[in-house]
């Protein structure tokens, strides 16, 4: 694993699912500036977003692959130039921001990325290395060879989190050994340092007590998506994991706050 600034918090990480779209989830204006500046507001210092890149390599903190589903435009997004899609408006009001804008409004801030598509992987080591952020991403997505890429293209050390493949053979109870110290951040980018999981899978119950410490016996954080009731985020805090990813960041600083857990 590849130590990074990331993951370095007091207490719970407190995750806003592509910002905070108010206490309706108006999913209209998720992945905007104002739906991340919300979370900011609410005390969040972490923000989740995924991420998409133009046909001429401009990156954005967006989660489709088309502009149609929450924009008053259409098309899909890496066929597009940015100057056709920077005049897409989410839910008819907000513009579609890259995520560089992201990183530089708020320098203090710690975000989740998930690399969408292939095509976004070169795009994100570049945002990422020349805005020197290593120490406040962390790099995810379903796919572990797009996770890979991007942690072993980019300058430094990233934190990252275990693909969809990584994590079921966790699951299913393959062992998992971490490098030896002192190797570079090359050699070990291979290695997650958290496993963001659905509490369940189907039928499966993926987050369970001995799911957690497992976890923890090799290193691992867990973060737990995408929970947005109170009663879950309780269940879950007692499990003992490490985060919490959801929509309604102001129901979980509501259960932080309860707990003694708020930063």
């Amino acid at each position: 694993m590849a130590h990074t600034a990331f993951l370095d918090t007091p207490g719970v990480v407190a995750m806003a699912h592509r910002g905070f779209s108010g206490p309706d989830g108006d999913h209209r204006i998720e992945n905007s500036m104002r739906a991340f500046e919300a979370a900011v507001d609410l005390g969040l210092t972490y923000v989740e977003t995924d991420v998409h890149a133009t046909a001429d390599g401009v990156l954005l903190a967006f989660h489709d692959d088309t502009l149609d589903r929450v924009t008053d435009s259409s098309g899909v997004v890496s066929e597009l130039p940015w100057s056709q899609v920077s005049r897409a408006r989410i839910g008819g009001q907000e513009p579609i921001p890259r995520l560089e804008d992201l990183l530089v409004r708020w320098p203090d801030l710690r975000v989740n990325i998930d690399v969408k598509s292939r095509h976004a992987i070169a795009p994100t080591i570049e945002v990422i290395d020349r805005l020197a952020a290593h120490d406040r991403v962390c790099i995810a997505s379903f796919s572990d060879a797009r996770r890979l890429a991007v942690a072993t293209g980019v300058d430094g050390p990233v934190a990252t989190s275990a693909g969809q493949r990584t994590t079921a053979r966790f699951v299913l109870g393959s062992q998992w050994r971490p490098a030896a110290a002192g190797t570079s951040h090359r050699a070990v980018a291979g290695a997650p340092d958290v496993l963001q999981v659905p509490e369940r899978s189907g039928r499966i119950r993926v987050v369970t007590r001995h799911f957690v410490r497992a976890a923890h016996r090799r290193g691992l954080q867990v973060h737990v998506w995408t929970i947005n009731d109170i009663p879950s985020m309780h269940r879950l805090l007692d499990l003992g994991v490490d985060g919490i990813i959801s929509d309604r960041a102001d129901l979980l600083k509501q259960v932080l706050r309860q707990r003694g857990q708020w930063p």
